[in-house]
């Protein structure tokens, strides 16, 4: 959390200055040549880590260290300079690796954070220094050739290109030969440039200063000569990237005249790699290419013609006079031909598959074209808007382009926007320039799975912000009314975020700079960074707003119907249908119509993206209608939708994989379908009732859902009992859409038409029945009838007596408690929590419908007996300490709302209150947002229910389910506390309701003997006793007469024939009880007698458990006996052997050793 709130943060100063140079003080004290131990290195991590995560706080605003820099870098530089000279006058003292990796670091960090450029000005630069970074670097002892000192080592190289920048003749230090410390400055850096690493970067810009020196400009030839055999023969792509950094800054930063003399051998370096596929493949190395050649196109013209032509004409009042000065400069200009070559380059490299390679492309022809003179920058203009018009002059609209036009018309896009922000776009040039970025800004192509463009539409609003930014108000306001359009539809209703932001801020700066735009503030108000930040608050809020402005309306709307209706993100369709929805409601009786029209013309395409699409529309405008029309005005809008859909062909509505379409239709359907069109003989869409019975039988579960939705309309404007008795018997036996049953009859309107509910109810019971039942195998299809029980009852409840008896209801709640018992198992694992969930979701749905109906329900008593209320409860209770988290969520939540709800309005409603309410709610109503799924939270409450005598049965199973959880998350929490609880119980009580260890006992024993043969039962069970005997929660029962008993059936139980037992786990559990027994006096030569049968055991995986878990116990065991002997024989019996006599033999002798 610390992370993101530093990284939204933002610093007005360095504000940890005073935090940060202590610290730095403290690091620096370090010793480099002493090796430090293994807790000084933690500290100088610690203190290294502490300054590296300050810095990293700055990252973006790290201008803000800009006062302090030289205070800050100078200290550690130095240190490292100290150090280096003190290696080189004594090579013994070579330094730690580890310290000497932290102080390169750290200066690392300085350079990441605000660039090498800004912190090299605090290096040493003296005459002495270049033979200490230089002899430091070369000296095959230092750290600097440790492989893994890369900082340190491109600290190096920019320190050495810093000195090598010093006006002093290198021949003063040479000793032996002429020439010598030049030859191993170049060697040294020269074997840096085939490092993948920064150390290459770092030689670069080392080397490039080297040749820029009048003392060995002359060996640049020789280096050119070097990287042409380099380009040409060597196959190390590492290596001629390192050349092609050097080059850049060469062209960057040298002479003009020894940049010029050297330009056709520039031209051939760059050429060379067009002759090597291997490095033409690269996109660094075309990145590079690209880079080099834009600077001889630069480096071959005068100074910033474009700039200055650009700011006379904005910053002064005399634009003509101005003007006419610059032209008799231009006149005088002379463009070399290597110029043109250069910009035919650069117009290919726009079109490059990489956008690294696009960008530098772009970038240099608009840095050529802003030396330009005016004509010909203009034709540079006019080249690369003929970019946009490659692919498009064969495709009837944009969505007809190929996909291979986005790098292309990124590329445009790019050089546009660096033209614009460099003020070369002349205003004659910004009708046809807007032009196509107005179709940029929606290019969107369908790949495959997925669209392209985003980047076109990212640089298109970029271009669009740079106009804001260059041209003058008067130029643009013939284009306002369109710009403030687009970009507003851009920025609400494209599919990327950080487009609709891009778009906004070019909206933004548009209104900021020239106020050309209707209602520009109002519009950016609801439209601004954050508003647009997320989807649907982009289309659903923010568009509406806009929609109110009537400048914008009709261009939202057209975009809607053309584009979001027809996206390839089936998303993008359901959200811009939503959208459609709410901008029509502004004006509906204007808007609608004209909508229906042209999302009916969709319903006609070959397209199924374009047939959904239309469909949405139609329903969510239906649904408009809905909500301001009523009577015959809406009836007549209803049926006018509803013809649409004839005109889709059924082979489309039907198709296999035409699922979308299927769903969408059925979802009109409910949203239009009347009584007329259902009466009717030949009715506008004659197989309506054939979709719907398709879509029931779809085996797409959103199908089954839509088509269900369907049937309820229908059910409550005509009678359909018979086709519901035969879709009862065709879905019965189906085995895909037998799930759909049950959503079927959950949706029927039985109020208006019941003649087909005893044969629903009948249906939905058998359903649920696990042994017999239709859908015994079929999980899902059982969730889904125990789910349509609660909506049944809802729908009747008004007049519940007419439709439903006290029977019917009552026997609901018995399909609904067994439902709570349902715990089927497959590969999928405990998928009858599905239908656990859906039960305990359904008794509270019920219980809360039938007490807040319960003045107006005759013998209330009867539908809802108290018993049968408690005993709901004590079931819901149950799941709600169970071992799922998902499971004990949503009993929590039921449970809680029942908790919380009224009395029913009846006599004797106290029957209906949860039996110790008040004891309830302290316990689980709180101001903590804290759901049952935590167990931490949860267990030291849950087990105070046990104190509550009518629920105290099922909470314990539900108790004992936990404790036997795999997950450890639960049975932790659940094992603490319910050792806890037991050890707070008395032995006994006299008071009826209080529990007592001697009943919780009882009931443990009670419960794993009712069920012995299960061992789903009974492996739980004993698990709770051995989680409670390892908490000595049970010590009492020792010294009691009934205790003892107690203990002695647990005993038998256990003890009764292991040998015939074929659970494993149950045999682990069995045996640990067993050995807890020992404990107990009384128990004691009891459970000594039965050890043999489980150390003699026929598995040799519980005769090694249990003498494993023996000898732990007898060791941590105060038994008052001397146990060593014992604890011999089972330490040196191999007792996992096959021997079997001698197992059994070792097993008697342990017996007769604890006995003595």
């Amino acid at each position: 959390m610390a992370d993101e709130d530093n990284e939204h943060k933002l610093f007005s100063s360095f504000e940890k200055y005073d935090e940060f140079i202590e610290a730095q003080k403290v690091f620096l004290q370090m010793d480099l040549t002493e090796e430090p131990s293994k807790d000084q290195q933690v500290e100088d991590r610690r203190l290294h880590q502490k300054l590296v995560n300050i810095l990293d706080e700055y990252q973006e605003q790290s201008y803000l260290l800009d006062p302090h820099l030289e205070e800050l870098v100078t200290p550690v530089v130095q240190h490292l300079r100290a150090h280096a000279k003190q290696f080189l006058a004594d090579r013994f003292l070579r330094g730690s690796n580890s310290r000497i990796w932290s102080l390169s670091m750290l200066l690392y960090s300085y350079a990441k954070c605000r660039g090498y450029k800004a912190i090299i000005r605090f290096f040493p630069h003296e005459v002495a220094d270049l033979w200490i970074v230089l002899g430091y670097l070369d000296a095959e002892d230092s750290c600097a050739r440790d492989q893994s000192q890369w900082a340190l080592r491109y600290i190096l190289l920019l320190w050495l290109s810093l000195v090598c920048m010093l006006p002093f003749d290198l021949s003063q230090f040479d000793e032996s030969e002429v020439g010598h410390t030049s030859k191993v400055i170049e060697t040294t850096t020269k074997q840096y440039l085939s490092n993948a690493g920064l150390e290459r970067e770092g030689a670069a810009v080392a080397l490039s200063r080297f040749y820029m020196r009048q003392d060995t400009s002359k060996q640049f030839s020789e280096f050119l000569e070097w990287s042409r055999e380099t380009i040409s023969g060597s196959s190390d792509l590492f290596k001629a990237i390192g050349v092609f950094h050097v080059l850049c800054e060469v062209l960057k930063s040298g002479s003009l005249e020894f940049v010029q003399a050297r330009i056709p051998d520039f031209i051939a370096l760059a050429n060379a790699v067009d002759a090597r596929e291997t490095l033409n493949n690269n996109p660094l190395i075309r990145k590079l290419r690209t880079k080099l050649v834009s600077r001889i196109g630069v480096r071959l013209l005068p100074g910033r013609m474009g700039s200055r032509r650009s700011k006379k004409r904005l910053l002064t009042g005399d634009s003509d006079s101005a003007q006419a000065h610059v032209s008799l400069e231009e006149e005088d200009i002379d463009v070399p031909e290597e110029v043109e070559t250069v910009l035919e380059q650069l117009f290919a490299a726009l079109q490059d598959k990489d956008t690294l390679v696009r960008w530098s492309a772009a970038k240099g022809v608009a840095r050529i074209g802003e030396r330009l003179p005016a004509d010909l920058a203009d034709q540079v203009l006019a080249t690369v808007l003929g970019h946009f018009a490659i692919h498009s002059v064969t495709a009837a609209s944009l969505y007809d382009v190929p996909a291979v036009a986005e790098a292309t018309w990124h590329g445009a896009c790019l050089a546009c926007a660096e033209m614009s922000r460099r003020g070369t776009v002349p205003p004659e040039r910004l009708f046809e320039l807007v032009g196509w970025l107005s179709k940029a800004l929606y290019f969107d192509l369908r790949k495959g799975a997925h669209s392209v463009g985003s980047n076109v539409r990212d640089a298109s609003a970029y271009v669009l912000w740079a106009l804001a930014r260059s041209q003058e108000p008067s130029s643009l306001a013939p284009l306002a009314g369109d710009l403030a359009r687009h970009l507003v539809t851009v920025s609400l209703y494209d599919r990327e975020v950080q487009i609709r932001r891009a778009a906004s801020a070019g909206f933004q700066e548009f209104v900021g700079r020239t106020s050309l735009f209707p209602h520009g503030i109002d519009v950016l108000r609801k439209t601004d960074f954050y508003a647009v930040g997320i989807r649907r608050n982009s289309f659903l809020v923010a568009a509406p707003q806009v929609a109110e402005h009537i400048e914008y309306r009709p261009y939202l709307l057209d975009h809607l119907l053309n584009v979001s209706l027809r996206h390839w993100d089936i998303s993008m369709r359901r959200v811009g249908a939503q959208s459609l929805r709410r901008i029509c409601l502004v004006d509906i009786e204007t808007l609608g119509p004209e909508a229906s029209r042209r999302c009916a013309r969709l319903l006609e395409a070959s397209d199924n993206t374009d047939i959904h699409g239309g469909l949405l529309g139609l329903t969510e405008l239906a649904l408009a209608y809905t909500e301001v029309l009523n009577g015959d005005m809406l009836e007549s809008k209803k049926r006018e939708i509803w013809q649409y859909l004839s005109r889709i062909p059924e082979s489309t509505l039907l198709g296999s994989r035409n699922e979308i379409v299927t769903a969408a239709a059925c979802d009109l359907m409910t949203r239009t379908i009347t009584c007329q069109e259902i009466n009717l003989a030949d009715s506008s869409v004659s197989n309506w009732n054939k979709i719907v019975e398709y879509g029931l039988k779809h085996r797409d579960t959103a199908v089954q859902e839509s088509a269900t939705a369907t049937m309820g309309v229908i059910s409550r404007l005509v009678d359909c009992s018979k086709m519901v008795s035969r879709l009862i018997r065709e879905l019965t036996k189906g085995t895909l859409s037998q799930r759909v049953l049950g959503r079927l009859l959950g949706v029927i309107d039985y109020n208006s038409y019941p003649a087909c509910l005893p044969e629903s109810l009948k249906a939905l019971h058998e359903g649920v029945n696990r042994m017999t039942g239709p859908f015994r195998s079929n999980v899902e299809a059982r969730q889904a009838c125990y789910e349509a029980m609660p909506s049944i009852l809802q729908n009747t409840v008004m007049n519940l007596p007419l439709h439903l008896t006290h029977e019917d209801v009552s026997l609901m709640f018995d399909a609904l408690l067994d439902g709570l018992n349902d715990y089927s198992v497959d590969e999928r694992g405990d998928v009858g929590s599905w239908v656990r969930i859906a039960c305990v979701d359904a008794l509270g749905t019920i219980i809360e419908t039938l007490i807040s109906r319960a003045k107006g329900i005759p013998n209330f008593e009867k539908y809802l007996p108290p018993s049968r209320y408690h005993q709901c409860i004590g079931g819901i209770l149950k799941q709600g300490v169970e071992r799922l988290d998902n499971v004990r969520q949503e009993s929590g939540r039921t449970f809680l709302k029942l908790l919380l709800l009224s009395s029913p309005d009846v006599e004797n409603s106290d029957s209906w209150n949860i039996h110790c309410e008040d004891f309830l709610r302290r316990l689980f109503v709180s101001g903590e947002e804290i759901g049952w799924n935590d167990a931490n939270w949860l267990f030291p409450r849950a087990v105070q229910i046990l104190n509550v005598e009518t629920y105290r049965k099922p909470v314990l199973l539900g108790l004992i389910a936990s404790v036997g959880s795999l997950t450890d998350s639960t049975h932790r929490p659940v094992s603490a506390s319910l050792v806890s609880y037991v050890r707070s119980l008395p032995l006994r009580t006299t008071e009826p309701h209080r529990y007592d260890l001697l009943r919780i006992v009882k009931d443990l024993i009670d419960h794993a003997k009712s069920n012995t043969t299960a061992n789903s039962v009974v492996v739980p069970v004993l698990q709770v006793f051995n989680v409670l005997l390892d908490g000595d929660a049970l010590r009492l029962l020792g010294n009691d007469d009934e205790g003892t008993r107690l203990l002695q059936d647990l005993f038998s139980m256990v003890a009764r024939n292991p040998h015939r037992i074929k659970n494993v786990k149950r045999l682990y559990q069995s045996m640990k009880v067993v050995v807890q027994f020992l404990s107990f006096e009384r128990m004691y030569q009891s459970c000594v007698k039965a050890l043999p049968s489980f150390l003699s055991h026929q598995y040799p995986s519980v005769r090694g458990e249990t003498a494993e878990f023996l000898y732990i116990s007898l060791q941590s065991m105060d038994l008052h006996r001397d146990t060593e002997e014992a604890e011999n024989i089972l330490l040196e019996t191999e007792w996992s052997s096959g021997d079997i006599l001698g197992v059994t033999s070792a097993g008697n002798s342990v017996c007769s050793r604890l006995l003595a």
